[in-house]
């Protein structure tokens, strides 16, 4: 999922991004064939410096945080950067964005840590593959999503599931860089169990008072400068500051854990052979991130496709980020994902096409080829304190509290989805709220809101008699509105309410229209129902008749074989042109408020 962290600017920088450059690529760069060929068709000279300088001022920000994040994963640092170059190289060839950087994820560092690490048992060469494999089943999630044009499952992950997954998230992933940042050894795999032995290690005096002075002073400038100097570089400044510092006083030789020399060259392409039970196992992860990342993607590609004067397109959007992971899996690397941060910084720095991201990409490359010992010794306590300031960063508490004010229901599915992730696991937490959210829908569908309809004077339509006590009823009329699809779940609680209403009218009732409009479908259950209340009724002397009834649902009523009981003198368009009719027929001496 994609989130904001230290790496780019606060929200209010993006404001301050320029607005589109007219001499961006044409809108059909990014929709036939691969969109970034037919951008090279079209490329401009003059974007070349500004693509390129981006490019650069974005790897500042892509290298500590790649490995920050693959740490926090649990994965060896160099393979965080793997995963940043093979996406980025993927997605300017296949990406329907004109500004997208993909890679790594803070918010997938504890999914893939918790559904990674306990089948590694311990093991760094299967963890890796595993993670590899992880990549592999999340690209072919996000392959079969985008070909069937499902990208709209992604909505399953509702505001608020999304505010409480990323609290939690946040919260584990910062007690589980905790210890690096204090220098304590913690050997637990629970949240519980980490918080007590963080609690355990200061109590005791355990805590490396150099890891807690190197990693808390990279906090605070990661933290100082996001707040009080937001253009500049925080990240890199931290980490380079860091990195001398430990290699100018030789701290590692005083105990300091540093990264050590990264491994030179590129990765192997390398299928991860895993068992199928390993397969099993990982397919809930997998599928959690696939929806996870699409469903902040889509927010992201829609912002910058607003901004750049384009239409975004989800499915490909799925493709791409499909085929991303397909090839991040198979070169080493662990499920990536858009990032709504880094983004921005490249849209910040003057980029115009997905040569930023190549940019970034050959930057590293050559960096793992020419100069692999330059970060070998990067303080791990320094790595930590990006990961902790990138969780300070995209934890909302103050959206959980915006919530209770705003719908208590929606803020206990939050707290939920904030408890599930951060107590049971993290999949475990993402299908509990999803349950929990599905819950609810089927709780509105089943129990919806209904009212008796009334006129008002002085105001158009017709309205809720409870909400306007002054209302007046025309005579003998009973207007039934109902709030949802008829299905087998509600249709007795309708048949119920129907009559009640009928009863509480009292003597000299001849007719209930039913206001359908939100009635979009009748199924086999309901309509039974309403034969059984449509006879109740004439057994009363009362008829049931509808307004407002949408085509394909009376065409429904014909094929469930209805047609013989509701003919076509049983609707009318509006409940207006049906209170009309009703008056004419039965001769009803009323007049409304407007033909006075």
């Amino acid at each position: 999922m994609t989130t904001p962290d230290p790496t780019g600017p606060p929200p209010d920088a993006r404001a301050a991004v320029p607005p589109p450059d007219p001499a961006r690529p044409a809108p059909g760069a990014a929709r036939g064939g691969l969109p970034g060929l037919e951008m090279l068709r079209g490329y401009r000279r003059e974007w070349l410096p500004h693509d390129v300088l981006a490019g650069l001022a974005l790897t500042a920000v892509l290298i500590p945080v790649g490995m920050g994040y693959a740490v926090a994963s649990g994965l060896p640092a160099i393979h965080g950067l793997y995963a940043t170059i093979v996406p980025l190289a993927v997605y300017a060839l296949l990406g329907p964005s004109r500004i997208m950087v993909l890679g790594p994820d803070s918010t997938f560092a504890a999914v893939i840590a918790a559904t990674v690490l306990p089948l590694a048992a311990g093991s760094v060469e299967r963890a890796v593959a595993l993670a590899g494999a992880l990549a592999l089943l999340t690209g072919a999630c996000q392959l079969a999503f985008g070909l069937a044009r499902l990208g709209g499952l992604a909505d399953l992950f509702s505001k608020p599931i999304r505010i409480g997954f990323l609290n939690a998230i946040a919260l584990t992933v910062m007690v589980g860089q905790l210890p690096k940042l204090l220098g304590v050894e913690v050997d637990a795999d629970t949240l519980f169990g980490r918080v007590a032995g963080l609690v355990r290690g200061v109590v005791e005096r355990e805590v490396d008072g150099l890891a807690l002075a190197v990693g808390g002073a990279a906090l605070a400038v990661v933290l100082a400068t996001r707040r009080f100097l937001p253009r500049w570089p925080g990240v890199l400044i931290a980490v380079a500051g860091a990195t001398l510092a430990s290699a100018a006083l030789e701290l590692s030789a005083l105990g300091l854990a540093v990264l050590g020399p990264l491994p030179q060259g590129l990765p192997a392409l390398r299928v991860p052979w895993v068992g199928w039970r390993d397969l099993a196992q990982l397919a809930p992860g997998a599928i959690a991130i696939a929806l996870l990342s699409f469903a902040d993607t889509s927010v992201l590609s829609r912002a910058l496709a607003a901004r750049g004067g384009y239409r975004a397109d989800p499915n490909r959007e799925m493709l791409a980020l499909g085929a991303a992971n397909l090839a991040t899996g198979l070169l080493q690397g662990f499920p990536v994902s858009s990032s709504a941060s880094r983004t921005p910084v490249a849209e910040a720095a003057g980029s115009r096409t997905q040569l930023t991201g190549l940019v970034g990409a050959a930057t590293i490359v050559a960096l793992l080829l020419l100069a692999p010992a330059l970060l070998q010794d990067l303080p791990q306590a320094a790595l930590a304190a990006v990961v902790i300031a990138a969780c300070l960063s995209f934890a909302d508490v103050r959206g959980m509290f915006a919530l209770w004010r705003q719908r208590r229901i929606e803020c206990l599915l939050s707290l939920a989805s904030f408890l599930g992730v951060a107590l049971v696991g993290v999949i475990e937490g993402i299908g509990l709220a999803i349950v929990l959210s599905m819950a609810v829908v089927v709780r509105k569908a089943w129990h919806p809101y209904r009212a008796t309809l009334v006129r008002v004077d002085g105001r158009k339509g017709y309205h809720d008699a409870s909400r306007h006590p002054e209302g007046r009823a025309v005579p003998g009329l009973v207007i039934f509105r109902w709030d949802a699809p008829l299905f087998f779940a509600n249709a007795e609680l309708f048949h119920d309410e129907v009559l009640a209403e009928v009863a509480r009218a009292g003597p000299g009732v001849r007719m209930v229209l039913v206001a359908a409009d939100a009635i979009v479908d009748v199924d086999v259950t309901a309509a039974d129902v309403l034969v059984e209340l449509d006879a109740a009724l004439q057994r009363a002397g009362v008829e049931l008749h509808f307004a407002g009834l949408k085509g394909p649902v009376k065409d429904r009523l014909v094929h469930l074989g209805l047609s013989g009981r509701f003919d076509a003198g049983h609707y009318e368009e509006t409940v207006g042109s049906a209170v009309n009719r009703y008056r004419e027929r039965f001769g009803i001496d009323w007049k409304d408020w407007d033909e006075s």
